[in-house]
């Protein structure tokens, strides 16, 4: 179950949406009082209520809103135990305080902003002589590990636990913890209005991660970066799952570059059973896997962690799913797909551009690589055994096949180019790693001036679709992750104006 957070500053709004919710399915919300600006009527907003609820009001010390005395907001938490609500939270400092009356539930909560203490299983065993119904230990994530604490904390616990920890890394406790017995989770009204460093919207509670549908036979998959809030990897795996009836679900995972091996190891414990991966993690993983395939040996770096027969394999499903977008493009534009002496410029010098030119050396391309850096540059053409030139010199080039890998034209920045329209050859194909927007500056200018284009879409689905084949052993939904991941580009921009990106 989930239970979803409300904060409003008026009766009025608060009953409006609440009925809202319970119209589209809510079956627990929590009334956070402490948010209004008028002392609260609990009777007014109890009587009616169309879906049970948790009655919270939290002090400021406790990062709420409460702007009244302690003895007024204990006298509003003893109100809604009177009027019946299903359930009220009481802080472990003040639950001694109150008495158990009726048939409200009491949710004896411990919140900790800084960190996941050490010694969970002590704060839960105090908690447990508080006469609780429910115990609510919630901490803040500061390693990947402090997740994993927590859910093992919640397996272990005897009265029902809410256990979840906050901030952008506990996003994976938060979905897993119903998996750990949580007899809910709690998400926001909308991204707009978290109430907790981290809190998941219900939408994306619900919808993308399936909550309520996670139990111990769910499988459990992820994506690992930093930064990887932005990743769209969750939505079309998860997405494929749903599509298939699958009792999977996929995580993004953040872990910092220096915490990469420790992290994965106390993961183990978690049973996840395989990762995508990305910057700045791809040539690390290759010091935790078993086995890795000989196209991985030789470009250094892995973007699918799977298992077989109990022992961790690589390879890169980046490489393959360029070759096949960079030939489909070719084909369809009356080319033969042949990549033998073309001439190919990759821009950029991340992990993109060294999977791909990998690839396309294997493939008997000419490959010239540039990039903003020229150290970094000159380093990784060194490494691939191919030319290189200076980003300023780049228009001079001459190519059959123009790639970019750089984020230049990414969402948001969406009116920049790594390559002015003038340089272009009319015959190049180019091909934009980019796939937020699908439709990039690049490729624009380079259908006017009547170049064939490939997007970025076509090589992110298909090496998705590939690490979505070697976690499952199912053929991949190919068309209808593309069409969700277009779709939500599409809302993206629809949304999302200039001036509210926020960088």
């Amino acid at each position: 179950m989930i239970c979803i957070s409300l904060g409003r500053t008026r009766h009025s709004s608060m009953m409006e949406e609440h009925k809202a919710l319970a119209e589209k399915g809510a079956e627990l919300v929590e009334l956070r009082v402490d948010f209004m600006r008028k002392r609260p009527d609990i009777g007014r907003l109890l009587k009616d209520r169309p879906t049970p609820v948790v009655v919270t009001c939290r002090r400021k010390m406790d990062r709420g809103r409460w702007f009244g005395t302690e003895e007024q907001r204990l006298a509003i938490l003893r109100e809604a135990i009177i009027g019946g609500a299903e359930y009220v939270d009481l802080e472990v400092d003040v639950a001694g305080s109150i008495r158990r009356y009726g048939k409200t539930k009491r949710i004896i909560s411990y919140h900790n902003f800084d960190e996941t203490p050490l010694e969970l299983f002590d704060i839960y065993q105090r908690m447990r002589k508080l006469d609780p119904d429910v115990i609510k230990i919630v901490t803040m994530a500061n390693s990947p590990g402090d997740n994993v604490r927590v859910l093992e904390m919640v397996g272990a616990a005897d009265v029902p636990t809410v256990g979840f920890c906050m901030g952008e890394m506990g996003t994976l406790s938060r979905v897993l913890c119903g998996r750990y017995g949580a007899p809910f989770t709690y998400a926001s009204f909308s991204r707009e209005r978290e109430m907790a460093p981290g809190q998941l919207s219900w939408a994306e509670v619900r919808n993308l991660f399936r909550f309520d549908q996670i139990n111990q036979q769910t499988v459990v998959f992820g994506v690992i970066g930093d930064p990887i809030a932005q990743s769209k990897s969750p939505l079309i795996h998860n997405a494929a799952y749903r599509k298939l009836g699958l009792n999977a679900v996929y995580l993004p995972i953040r872990i910092p570059q220096d915490r990469l091996l420790e992290s994965l190891k106390e993961l183990e414990r978690l049973q996840v059973a395989g990762y995508s991966v990305t910057i700045p993690h791809k040539e690390g993983v290759l010091q935790y896997v078993d086995r890795m395939d000989e196209a991985t040996d030789l470009m250094g770096a892995a973007n699918t962690l799977f298992k077989r027969d109990g022992q961790w394999c690589a390879t890169n499903t980046d490489a393959p799913a360029a070759i096949s977008a960079i030939q489909d493009g070719l084909r369809k534009a009356g080319n033969i797909p042949e990549l033998a002496a073309r001439k190919v410029l990759i821009l950029g010098a991340g992990g993109a551009a060294r999977a791909v030119g990998h690839a396309l050396l294997q493939h008997g391309a000419v490959v010239t690589l540039t990039n903003r850096s020229r150290d970094r540059g000159k380093s990784l053409a060194s490494e691939l055994g191919c030319q290189f030139t200076s980003w300023e010199n780049r228009g001079s080039e001459i190519c059959d096949v123009l790639v970019n890998c750089t984020s230049v034209g990414m969402h948001p920045n969406v009116d920049e180019s790594p390559f002015e329209q003038h340089w272009l050859s009319d015959s190049a194909l180019v091909f934009d790693t980019v796939y937020n927007p699908e439709q990039t500056l690049l490729l624009k200018q380079a259908r006017d001036r009547g170049c064939p284009t490939v997007s970025g879409v076509e090589m992110f689905i298909r090496q998705a679709a590939l690490q979505f084949e070697l976690f499952t052993g199912y053929e991949a939904p190919v068309e209808y992750m593309a069409e969700t991941l277009r779709r939500s580009n599409a809302a993206a921009r629809t949304i999302v104006s200039p001036d509210q990106t926020g960088g």
